[in-house]
């Protein structure tokens, strides 16, 4: 469902735009060691309180033709270690642990359902879309590497999922470009993610404040791929306007293969959807408005206008005869000029505070 005027609009019920809690998405495409780990990975996510979560579902022998295209990632030394170790292997290989049957891709839907954790997929062919519909898939992710296969895009925009449009390395010409495919489509369920580039990324490159300026180009939900190790980042992009973060999540961050170092385990994830509920509550409104205990609290430490000394009925009142003291539930000191030159009705004593009802 698309609310046109405030570029909202919902997934498995949940709706995603300003206004409305950040839609928090555990990536588990990467981590997952097969069907058993992936539904484990799930029902972490579940269990944390995130929305979504996503794989990746494609074919990587088809994908990737040289076999020993070469990617290079980085890894924890040990699980008892955060120093990184450099590793390169070919492309195929690392996304052949990631692929599953389509037996098993049906299946790990079905458990998500059973859950009710909407179930995203980045995909690469025509195929991979078809499957995706079929199975029920909430929405369909293309990869930052395909941001110019239009293609690809306006097929899988012609479905009328929601489309989640990855940016990572692509100028925003090319951002615009992809847009204006899916919209030509009809589809306005988009979604753009700002995702730096880096396993795991550097924060010169992280660059949150592009996510407010793609908001403002696009006026779509704009999401925040993290890369980054921990969750700093995540709680920064908040903070300046994403609608939506992708954290990836692992069973075990040592494992000796890409992704798995910047991701959370199991025992993180619930906390890292606490942080951002918090930040969340925290941030507020834009408009800065006292509550009553607030107000309270902010008359006991203010002042108040007091006589400093013994005044006669009939004295006027000069600024010599003034004192202020608290709490601030009387004359404020702002209204001062309100009140030199006024009459004391009857004698106050020093120390006494005034009232409007004492002057004339």
């Amino acid at each position: 469902m698309m609310n046109s005027d405030k570029n909202v609009f919902e997934i498995n019920g949940v709706p995603i735009g300003d206004g409305y809690p950040c839609f928090i998405t555990f990536e588990a495409g990467p981590t997952h060691q097969g069907l058993e780990s992936a539904k484990r990975l799930a029902k972490y996510a579940k269990e944390a309180g995130g929305n979504a979560i996503k794989f990746q579902v494609f074919d990587p022998l088809r994908l990737v033709a040289d076999p020993d295209l070469p990617f290079t990632y980085q890894v924890l030394i040990n699980a008892d270690s955060e120093e990184l170790e450099t590793v390169t292997e070919p492309l195929r290989d690392i996304l052949l642990r990631r692929q599953l049957k389509l037996e098993e891709w049906r299946e790990l839907k079905k458990y998500c359902d059973e859950i009710n954790l909407a179930f995203f997929a980045t995909a690469c062919f025509h195929e991979d879309v078809d499957f995706l519909v079929e199975i029920g898939c909430h929405s369909i992710k293309i990869a930052s590497a395909d941001v110019n296969h239009l293609p690809f895009i306006k097929y899988a925009a012609k479905t009328g999922l929601s489309i989640q449009l990855d940016t990572g390395m692509a100028s925003t010409g090319e951002m615009e470009v992809a847009v204006d495919a899916i919209r030509a489509e009809g589809n306005n369920n988009i979604i753009i993610h700002h995702c730096p580039s880096g396993y795991p990324a550097h924060l010169e490159s992280i660059n949150l404040r592009a996510i407010p300026t793609i908001k403002q180009l696009f006026s779509c939900p704009v999401a925040f791929s993290d890369h980054s190790v921990g969750w700093n980042m995540d709680i920064a992009a908040v903070a300046v306007g994403a609608n939506m973060v992708e954290k990836t999540i692992t069973e075990n961050r040592a494992t000796r293969s890409v992704e798995h170092v910047m991701s959370l385990e199991p025992r993180d994830t619930k906390r890292f959807v606490e942080v951002i509920r918090e930040t969340e509550v925290a941030l507020g409104k834009s408009r800065r408005v006292l509550s009553e205990v607030e107000r309270k609290k902010r008359d006991a430490v203010r002042r108040s206008v007091h006589a400093i000394k013994d005044l006669p009925a009939g004295h006027i009142i000069t600024e010599a005869d003034i004192d202020y003291r608290r709490p601030g539930t009387g004359i404020s000191p702002d209204r001062l000029f309100e009140v030199l030159g006024k009459t004391i009705k009857q004698q106050k004593t020093a120390g006494s505070r005034l009232e409007w009802s004492d002057l004339v």
